[in-house]
């Protein structure tokens, strides 16, 4: 009785022998999966560096083009595509031909004639394997993103936009160019927490980050500084870019409030801009510093507004000075 096709269960044959091939293709076919032909080493090794390779193969040692070990050695130099499954199907049994053939990085192999219950085990194996792997790396992700993301907001974490920054100042030293930052803080937060709950508090904070993505380039950066203060790494960028980023992020949280379980809650956000360009570069702990310093100064002006600190570039006269540049924006 023939058994459902699963179309997931893609398998590559590789095999120059018409009839060892088609045995193949049917018992293969018959057991479910999704049959993939190549008739030499070269094109089997084509098809399994595509993007929708099959994820199983069965390949023949001596093949035109490509061996079938040298197949398995050029597959596993790709150490960034996701793992197939090789087994080696060969009429050679000294034990110095198999285990160069496992050495090659085939899983498996199996003498010719073959067994076909033998060859389905040894595929229920290959199987199992890459549910494994696919495991491990699912699992491999999550920890990654667990260790480099805030798990309220999913924003970057501090440890790792702290580390965006001084690359960023590394790449500029580098290489040139301008860049800046900007430190977000939300308006009278605690009050939110106090009247609805953290809770509450915790959705506000959701909806912020989401707000801030959408208006930022595929390349900024937004990470959670500390509590309800957030911080923006802007490569490439100039102080009008910045202003502009900054007032836009600044109405982006603020034109409209946000839904949550206890209703409508308005919040408005205070940002903070400090830039780097050639003339005056400055280092990580130089740029927090005017940002937060440029903050206060937002904060003390009313809030819900934006407020840059340069360092201008030096003249043959002048030894270089902090600057201030407010951007007006009206009261919300």
């Amino acid at each position: 009785m023939t058994e459902t096709k699963n179309p997931k269960n893609k398998i590559l044959i590789a095999e120059d022998d018409p009839i060892s091939r088609r045995l193949l293709e049917v018992f293969l076919t018959k057991w479910g999966y999704e049959v993939v032909i190549a008739t030499t080493g070269t094109e089997a090794l084509q098809l399994l560096q595509r993007m929708d390779a099959p994820r199983l193969a069965v390949l023949d040692w001596m093949m035109p083009g490509l061996e079938g070990v040298q197949v398995c050695q050029r597959i596993r130099e790709q150490k960034d595509r996701p793992y197939i499954y090789l087994l080696l199907l060969t009429a050679r049994t000294q034990k110095e031909d198999l285990l160069k053939g496992l050495e090659s990085g085939a899983d498996d192999y199996l003498t010719k004639p073959f067994d076909a219950q033998e060859l389905r085990a040894r595929l229920h194996v290959g199987q199992r394997v890459l549910e494994l792997q696919d495991n491990l790396t699912l699992a491999g992700e999550e920890l990654l993103y667990r260790a480099t993301h805030d798990a309220l907001t999913g924003a970057a974490n501090r440890g790792v936009i702290l580390d965006t920054l001084r690359r960023e100042r590394s790449r500029q030293a580098r290489e040139g160019g301008s860049f800046g930052i900007i430190l977000l803080d939300l308006d009278h937060f605690k009050f939110v927490n106090d009247t609805h709950g953290h809770l509450v508090g915790d959705a506000v904070l959701q909806e912020t980050v989401r707000r801030m993505n959408a208006s930022v380039r595929a390349y900024d950066t937004v990470g959670r500084y500390g509590g309800e203060e957030f911080l923006i790494v802007v490569p490439a960028s100039e102080k009008a870019g910045l202003i502009g980023l900054s007032e836009r992020i600044r109405l982006a949280i603020g034109e409209r409030p946000i839904k949550t379980d206890s209703g409508d809650v308005s919040i408005t956000a205070s940002l903070g801009i400090a830039v780097s360009n050639q003339a005056a570069p400055l280092d990580s702990q130089q740029m927090l510093q005017l940002a937060d310093d440029a903050l206060y100064r937002a904060k003390a002006r009313g809030r819900n507004r934006s407020e840059v600190e340069v360092v201008p570039e030096p003249s043959a006269s002048e030894v270089p000075a902090a600057e201030t540049v407010p951007v007006k924006s009206v009261s919300r």
